[in-house]
């Protein structure tokens, strides 16, 4: 056996008897899915032959507006999603630690029926994602539809409604980004790509035949915060209105004494991270440890924070930092 296929086979042995103990079958860990669809994705290495439990699997809707699913397999390396009764469309991956497989795009889903999809983590290729929106050129709305390819490369994504693509396990290097929607001029720009990261990018494609440039921004997501949802509860916390977020470009152009300053600037929070709405304090997480609106200040400082989420009321947070000490609202504060 190869010296990364030990690797792997130790890796899944320790994280197969950590999840062993709380992991009973899927069936008992899922909740059931009725007379919906349900997608049964399984996560293997790259030869196929050994599961991986603890991998993310992400699944992102295609045909409805709802915030994308990222859930951890079990011990048997499988994870099972219930599908919208508004969705039936979806294009699912997997990632493992800075590794990630390619993306499956399942047939359309029935009422009921059940699809299996098997993932393989492209291991000893160095890879990295890239992920973006097209917009129009002159509007700034999403172009849905637009052909999203690397030139060389087999896999094509689709922008959907939001204009949003996403392109896995290509390889690592520069490359040929192409982008071809019918009506618009085709663009062609050089993208960058590094060994476990994001590339995200903004493209802003120009109608035939007027005469503009098209544009292309290009900006490299932090692995860490990509890896704990950061990025895609940004993404539909500020479509849907859910909460307010500031990246490590907001802290540095706002240049705050306190991190607890920028949280008091919006509306109805008080000095001391008090909810005037509730009247009580936001509860603080601290790289998701809860640390206490009074400790957040001595505990971090603004140059050490990547990312900073607040949801101001129990209705808008996630599943994963609700509970019964979350009434007030959340602040969670993510270091570099």
């Amino acid at each position: 056996m190869s010296n990364l296929r030990r690797r792997w086979a130790r890796r899944v042995f320790t994280l197969a008897i950590l999840l062993g103990a709380s992991s009973g079958p899927l069936a008992a860990q899922q909740a059931y899915c009725g007379d919906r669809a349900s997608l049964l994705v399984t996560v293997l290495d790259e030869s196929g032959s050994i599961v991986l439990p603890g991998a993310t699997v992400v699944l992102r809707w295609t045909d409805a507006e709802r915030m994308p699913v990222r859930e951890a397999t079990d011990a048997d390396g499988r994870v099972r999603v219930c599908v919208p009764r508004d969705a039936t469309q979806a294009v699912v991956w997997a990632e493992f630690g800075d590794h990630s497989s390619g993306q499956a795009a399942p047939e359309a889903l029935a009422s009921g029926e059940e699809r299996e999809v098997r993932l393989r983590i492209l291991s000893s290729v160095r890879s990295g994602r890239l992920i973006g929106r097209v917009v129009d050129r002159e509007t700034g709305r999403p172009v849905a539809t637009a052909a999203v390819s690397v030139l060389g490369r087999p896999t094509e994504a689709a922008s959907d409604r939001q204009g949003l693509f996403r392109l896995t396990g290509v390889p690592v290097g520069q490359h040929e980004l192409r982008v071809r929607r019918l009506g618009y001029a085709p663009l062609l720009h050089t993208v960058d790509v590094t060994t476990g990261h994001t590339t995200e990018l903004e493209i802003g494609l120009v109608r035939e035949p007027v005469e503009l440039e098209p544009l292309v921004v290009s900006t490299t997501r932090s692995r860490r915060l990509e890896i704990k949802g950061f990025f895609e509860r940004k993404h539909w916390g500020e479509l849907l209105g859910l909460g307010t977020f500031y990246t490590v470009q907001d802290i540095e152009r706002r240049r705050p004494l306190r991190i607890s300053q920028m949280i008091e600037e919006l509306p109805s929070i008080r000095m001391g991270l008090l909810n005037a709405r509730s009247g009580c304090r936001l509860s603080v997480y601290l790289d998701n440890v809860s640390v206490g609106a009074k400790n957040i200040d001595k505990l971090v400082l603004p140059i050490e924070v990547a990312g900073v989420e607040v949801y101001r009321g129990a209705a808008s947070l996630p599943a994963e930092f609700g509970g019964s000490d979350s009434r007030c609202g959340v602040a969670v504060v993510w270091t570099k």
